[in-house]
Formats: C-alpha cells, sequence, structure tokens
C-alpha cells in the first residue's frame, strides 16, 4: 500500500524549502507561476526548492503533495480585507471581522469554505431564490411562442415537434448557478475540514434544481436587485472563489493551471482593499476616485501607465492626487528607488505637486521625498513623494481609520495651477 505524501507547508515570502518531489510535480508547479520559485535542488535528488511569493492557499499538485502557503497576515484579518474589497459599503457600515465569518480556522482555505458555506445557509434561509428564464425546446405542443426560423430549419416545417421559446418560473437561475458551483469547487478543494465539507454537501441538495456550469464557459452575469438581495454577499463570496479556483470558468486568452486548488494574491488584494476603501472615504469629501486610471507617460501614446488610484473633483474633471498600493515590506534603509521613480511618472503626467506611495509596513507611519529639481506650486516647493504604512495587524476599525487619515490627507493636496 502505497504511504500517503505528507502536505508541503510554506511561508508566504518566506526562505526557500526543500521537499521531495518528483520531476512532473516540480515541473508543474514551476509552470504554474503559483511560487515565486521551484527549481531541483542541487544538493538533494529528487528534491526541489520551493518558495512562496505573494499567493496564499493549497493547491494539489498532479501526482505530489499538496502545498499549502500559510499568510503573513493572520486569516482573519485577511478575510476583513476580501469582503471589504468585495461589499465596501456594508463593511464601512460594520468594520468587524465578523463581516466575513471564517468560524475558527486559522488556515486559509478551512476558513474560506466555511465562510462561503455560512453566506450560502444565510441567503438559502428564506428558500431558493426563483426567477423567470427562458427556455427554447422542442415540445410537443406549443407553448410560449413559436421559433418560426428554427422550425423551418430543423423540421422544415413540419409538425410536430414545435421549436418554441417561453419564460419559465425556476430556480435555475444564475445566482443558483453560482453557488451551487462554489459548493462543487469547495469540496473538491484540499484541506476543507469534515462538518464544513458535510454541510457544503447539504447546500448542494438544495440548490440541486440549478444547472451545473458547463466547463470552458465564463460565470453567468447577475444584477444586484432587491429580490437578490439576501443572495449578494454569498455570491460575491461564491465568485471571488470561483474565480480563484477554476481556471476552466475564467475568460478565454487567460493562462490554464496545471495545479488544483485554491489561492489569493495578496498584492492583489491588498491593492483593491486599499484602493476600495480610499475611494469610499473620498466620498465623504465630495471627490471623486477612479480605479486603474489609464494614461500615457509620453505623447506619442505609446507607454501605457495605470495607477492604482487617482483622486478627482466631484465632476471628475480634474485630477487632485494620485495613489499606488504596494504590498511589500520596506528595505534596510527605508527606500525603495522604483516606486519612487513611479509615483514621480504619475505625478509628472498628471500634473500633480505629490504623489503617495501605500505600504502594507514600514517602519514610519509617514514619510515624505521632495524631489530636486522641481518645482510644484507658488510656494516654489518641489514635487513631494508621500509613504504611508498601514500595518495589517491592527484591529478593523484601526485600518479604516487610517486610511480616512490617508484619504484626509489626498483631499488637502492642489495640483498645478
Amino acid at each position: 500500500m502505497t504511504a500517503p505524501v505528507p502536505d508541503v507547508v510554506l511561508r508566504e515570502y518566506g526562505p526557500a524549502v526543500s521537499v521531495p518531489l518528483g520531476a512532473a510535480a516540480g515541473r508543474a508547479l514551476a509552470a504554474s507561476g503559483i511560487l515565486q520559485s521551484a527549481t531541483p535542488d542541487p544538493a538533494r535528488d529528487g528534491h526541489w526548492l520551493l518558495r512562496a511569493g505573494s499567493r496564499v492557499g493549497a493547491v494539489r499538485t498532479p501526482g505530489g503533495p499538496v502545498v499549502r502557503i500559510t499568510p503573513k497576515t493572520p486569516v482573519s484579518r485577511l478575510f476583513f480585507l476580501l469582503g471589504f474589497s468585495l461589499d465596501p459599503a456594508r463593511a464601512w457600515r460594520d468594520s468587524r471581522e465578523g463581516a466575513v465569518d471564517t468560524g475558527a480556522y486559522d488556515d486559509v482555505v478551512p476558513a474560506l469554505a466555511h465562510a462561503v458555506e455560512r453566506q450560502i445557509d444565510a441567503a438559502l434561509r428564506q428558500g431558493v431564490l426563483q426567477g423567470y428564464r427562458e427556455v427554447e425546446e422542442s415540445a410537443l405542443v406549443v407553448r410560449g411562442r413559436l421559433r418560426e426560423a428554427e422550425q423551418i430549419r430543423r423540421h422544415f416545417g413540419r409538425t410536430p415537434p414545435v421549436e418554441i421559446a417561453y419564460d419559465a418560473y425556476t430556480a435555475d437561475t444564475a445566482e443558483n448557478r453560482i453557488l451551487r458551483a462554489a459548493t462543487e469547487r469547495l469540496l473538491r478543494l484540499p484541506g476543507v475540514p469534515g462538518p464544513v465539507r458535510r454541510r457544503l454537501a447539504h447546500q448542494r441538495v438544495r440548490l440541486a434544481d440549478a444547472l451545473p456550469l458547463i466547463r470552458g464557459q465564463e460565470l453567468p452575469r447577475w444584477q444586484p436587485s432587491r429580490l437578490n438581495s439576501r443572495y449578494q454577499p454569498a455570491l460575491r463570496l461564491a465568485e471571488a472563489v470561483l474565480r480563484g479556483t477554476s481556471p476552466e470558468h475564467r475568460p478565454a486568452g487567460s493562462d490554464p493551471l496545471a495545479v488544483d486548488g485554491f489561492l489569493l494574491d495578496m498584492n492583489r488584494l491588498f491593492e483593491d482593499f486599499v484602493t476600495v476603501a480610499l475611494r469610499e472615504a473620498l466620498k465623504e469629501h465630495g471627490l471623486t476616485a477612479r480605479l486603474q486610471d489609464p494614461h500615457h507617460l509620453d505623447t506619442a501614446g505609446l507607454v501605457r501607465m495605470r495607477p492604482d488610484l487617482v483622486v478627482r473633483t466631484g465632476d471628475g474633471r480634474t485630477p487632485l492626487a494620485v495613489v499606488d498600493a504596494k504590498y511589500k515590506v520596506e528595505k534596510a534603509d527605508g527606500l525603495l528607488n522604483a516606486d519612487l521613480y513611479q509615483a514621480l511618472a504619475y505625478a509628472t503626467v498628471l500634473g500633480l505637486p505629490e504623489a503617495h506611495l501605500v505600504y502594507a509596513a514600514g517602519r514610519q507611519p509617514e514619510r515624505f521625498h521632495e524631489v530636486r529639481g522641481t518645482t510644484a506650486g507658488p510656494d516654489g516647493r518641489g514635487v513631494r513623494l508621500y509613504q504611508h504604512s498601514l500595518d495589517l495587524s491592527r484591529e478593523p476599525g484601526q485600518l479604516l481609520s487610517a486610511l480616512k487619515e490617508i484619504a484626509g490627507r489626498l483631499t488637502a493636496a492642489t495640483p498645478h495651477p
């Protein structure tokens, strides 16, 4: 009997770990891009050196072990960031960590499975949502509308059968299909605890009237409304599950993964949280904010640039400030030169007297660098590049307060005259 392969546990941005791994599994991990590096260990035959980067979660390698990547940030805080990014209006009203219930689990996949199951259970508490959906089929009797073109093409005008289209009141809606797909996906993930797995199986039975998603197709679209308001928290979390686990439901052209599992990119998660939180805070000052605002560095329009967030006046015409979020720790000297060069380019193109960088950690809550050879205002001072630090170990309310302070600093910025 073959002995089970032990799991491989890595730490986000931690040191490389030498693990016994077959050539096929090692190559699959290296090609997937989920790790910062995966190379054969030159000192030990049959071993690979694995080093995690910004992605956290768990993946199952083909013919190899389950690789678990633990985050530096507490799991409860990580899911607060995720919950806020998915539904900022709700999270801003209630900044408790319970906005996404992760239970007592301190690993990403168990906490995710628990959170999704609890949200689905809350959504279905008043019954399975039903709605009207257009159905096209062949039938022996006429119901609804006759599809004349299809009748002629398929049956040369003869009846029966007849090609018809009608609106059916059914539980097979886009919302229920998404929830069922997320449930089934979580049941296939490694590391889901037994009690959570049993509850997920129960939710799948409740959603049995919804058809399963077809492999290779994009996720069905749904529109927020009063009727599906109780579904919306579960839907947003379910979509995050499917986008983080299912390459078969990604848009055409995206690279397929060679492994199976769930991963969260902390770089993207931190960027989403910072920009969404700042956008919501700036609304209180009557300002607008554009995320990933496209611009060009050169006059010919050949070099593209997309700042994470550009603050604009209420009418959206005049830029007031620019922000870029960086999920990285400062170097020993406290400076990240490439980030400063990037921020200066943003300020120059937008004609702003200052630019702001927000980091996930740092030695000082705020510092700035005044750029030599620049004049950004009537006072004669040069362009200033601000670096802000956001300590993710702080409580959710403290994180939001810190971002509100940064938002207040942004409102004081003035563009070039």
